[in-house]
């Protein structure tokens, strides 16, 4: 027999016949996710899945300090760092 950990949550939901589920509000609580928001499934090898919350990327800020990293492209940066 399996016991959870202190402050693990166990949380049942049903598989539809399209394969989907309802994620209970407690797990969503837990995860801070609501509609719309994504989350990621990991599958270990012993068949456990672990869920958890997806960052969105904020690409407005990354084009913005895309600029800024020319400095890093050199010919010699990459014969420097190839190996890495």
């Amino acid at each position: 027999m399996q016991f959870l950990p202190e402050n693990a949550m166990l949380a049942v939901a049903k598989i539809t016949a399209k394969g989907q589920t309802t994620i209970p509000q407690d797990v969503r609580t837990a995860l801070h996710v609501t509609a719309g928001d994504l989350i990621a499934w990991e599958v270990g090898a012993d068949g456990t899945a672990t869920v958890r919350r997806v960052q969105p990327l904020d690409l407005e800020y990354l084009r913005a300090i895309e600029g800024t990293l020319s400095e890093w492209a050199s010919v010699a940066d990459e014969e420097a760092y190839r190996g890495l």
